[in-house]
């Protein structure tokens, strides 16, 4: 019998002729039926002639696994030579499929294989290799990705792409990020030990994970239990707290492939599945030195989405425009760091513009004329155009004045005022429900609100100690607190007490993420449980203040801390009956 390896290629084989369930036994010889059809049988069939496996026998002495036409051989994809493809799907992937479809095959400029070619000219092994090595910002390079060759993957499955450094922030940064210091030699960790990317992402067994976790101690669990003792009892942090921190140290070390390296941020976020903490516990690896944190911002995620297919030197000087904003400056122009909020809100009104002007064909910000920002302001509406104009001039104040750019081209420009809209009226049933809400933290809040009209920036902002002897310190300003405001503050210091009473968050409002912590509360606190806005109720209560004087713009300018020019919108509204009479001038 000749062996299988040395025969001609296998041909699908014929069915049973009896029982037309299983394939023939063997087609060189013929045998034209199974082993469990043959006469005098059922016989057992023989083991696989090629792996050895017994009781999965498919054909001519081969097994399922190991026969090539059976459908359950294990085979690499036609089109992008990806592992774990089947016959019955003619060999090809879920993705090569879709490249089979609708892109025409012939050869890869690249490999020099001959597949389907997408419209960037390459198959796509090459294409997935671009994309393997493709930075966030930068446009895909198949020459350079595919010069050296391609990575193999496994078929079927979702890649992540390998992320690119982060720039380099300014020195203003420095000073302020934790993980910039130098690493303690004495720990036994060092962040320049070597580790091993895993090939795929494959979570263990969360049973498992847990009770070795029980069972173990770990390095980092013994280096970090001072640290974990001293920082709940300094922050106020409950028992539970505490101990679900040092168990997600547990879990950490019993899931990290190098013990010894210092903890990447991304790998505590990683606990989520285990039921671990990740807040605490990257507040106690940043005070240990132990973190990396290699988790983008939303605004570094949102500039890359908004620079991806911009030219490199203007992505180039978008950078160093954002760190500018972010850290502020020391050299002319001098200026203070700005809100992410407010720099995200110049990027997302100037990128119409950046990308008009790349698709244009031009590759610098030094070649945008000053005719070319006016008549693109122009074609914007007005509550836009005063956030696009800020946005574009501090843009080409910061390159000119690091001579990145010849001229500024918004020099000249008239200033854009933002359009106001007119302030109404709040229902006062729907304040007065909200006034004696069961919550009483959104009861504070509006009255607050409503009886002195602070932002919502001043009310996360509150802390204890500006509330004392019935006044409320307010920067320069001293307000008495009104005697509905003082029953609502009473109820929430009781609650506050009640509930965390070992909390050491100086700042009045506070809730179950911030109690722990020396933080303010968000902005959609205590308001997503409120069914008013605290813009519109202070609005509400300055233009009651303004009509109850006759338009007294001095007093609500010291009562609220508006303007001149902010207290006039509120002016607008109220109706300026002449005051002289005719019989009443003085001759």
């Amino acid at each position: 019998m000749p062996r299988p390896g040395s025969e001609a290629p296998l041909r699908l084989p014929p069915m049973c002729s009896r029982c037309l369930v299983n394939r023939a036994a063997w087609t060189r010889p013929r045998v034209d039926v199974c082993y469990d059809c043959l006469p005098g049988g059922p016989f057992t069939p023989p083991p696989c002639s090629s792996c050895g496996a017994i009781g999965d026998y498919f054909s001519q002495g081969l097994c399922g696994s190991c026969h090539p036409r059976s459908p359950e051989h294990i085979d690499s994809c036609r089109g992008c030579l990806a592992w774990g493809v089947y016959p019955k799907h003619d060999r090809t992937c879920w993705s090569c499929r879709i490249w089979r479809r609708f892109y025409p095959e012939g050869p890869c400029p690249y490999c020099g294989r001959t597949s389907w070619i997408s419209e960037s000219g390459a198959c796509r092994l090459c294409y997935e290799q671009a994309r393997l090595l493709q930075e966030p910002g930068k446009a895909i390079n198949l020459a350079e990705a595919n010069k050296y060759g391609q990575q193999l993957f496994f078929a079927n499955l979702v890649y992540q792409r390998i992320p690119a450094p982060r720039p380099e922030p300014t020195p203003a940064w420095k000073k302020r990020l934790r993980n910039y210091q130098t690493y303690p030699a004495e720990t036994g960790f060092s962040d320049q030990v070597w580790v091993q990317d895993p090939l795929f992402d494959a979570h263990p067994d969360p049973t498992a994970v847990q009770v070795r976790a029980r069972v173990q101690d770990s390095d980092l669990t013994r280096f970090c239990a001072a640290i974990v003792n001293d920082h709940a009892a300094r922050y106020g942090w409950s028992t539970r707290q505490r101990l679900s921190v040092i168990h997600s140290l547990r879990v950490l070390q019993t899931l990290r492939p190098t013990p010894e390296a210092k903890i990447r941020a991304s790998e505590v976020i990683g606990l989520r599945h285990y039921g671990g903490t990740t807040t605490s516990t990257i507040e106690v690896l940043n005070e240990a030195s132990l973190l990396i944190e290699d988790i983008p911002t939303r605004l570094d995620a949102y500039f890359a989405s908004k620079t991806s297919d911009l030219p490199p030197l203007m992505v180039e000087h978008l950078t160093l425009w954002m760190h500018v904003l972010l850290g502020g400056s020391r050299y002319a122009p001098r200026q203070a760091p700005r809100d992410p909020t407010t720099v995200a809100n110049y990027l997302r009104a100037i990128s119409p513009f950046v990308h008009a002007w790349a698709d244009a064909g031009h590759q610098s910000f030094a070649e945008i004329t000053h005719d070319q920002v006016v008549s693109g302001l122009a074609t914007i509406g007005r509550p836009s155009r005063s956030v696009a104009y800020l946005g574009l001039k501090t843009l080409f104040a910061t390159l000119k004045a690091r001579k990145l750019i010849f001229t500024n081209p918004t020099r000249g420009i008239r200033s854009i005022t933002p359009q106001t809209n007119i302030p109404v009226p709040l229902d006062t049933t729907l304040i007065r429900q909200e006034l004696d809400s069961a919550n009483p933290a959104v009861a504070l809040a509006v009255a607050l609100v409503g009886f002195h009209a602070l932002t919502s920036k001043q009310l996360r902002g509150l802390r204890i100690t500006d509330i004392a002897d019935g006044r409320l310190t307010l920067g320069d300003r001293s307000i008495p607190l009104a005697a509905p405001v003082r029953t609502r503050l009473a109820a929430w210091l009781g609650y506050r007490n009640q509930t965390w009473p070992a909390t050491a968050n100086p700042y009045l409002l506070i809730n179950r993420k911030t109690a722990p912590r020396i933080r303010p509360v968000g902005a959609t606190y205590p308001w997503k449980d409120s069914a008013l806005r605290p813009q519109l109720l202070r609005e509400d209560r300055i233009l009651h203040e303004i009509h109850a004087t006759g338009g007294d713009v001095r007093r609500i300018c010291d009562l609220f801390g508006l303007t001149i020019s902010g207290a006039t919108r509120y002016l607008n509204t109220v109706e300026h009956p002449d005051l002289t009479t005719e019989g009443d001038r003085v001759n």
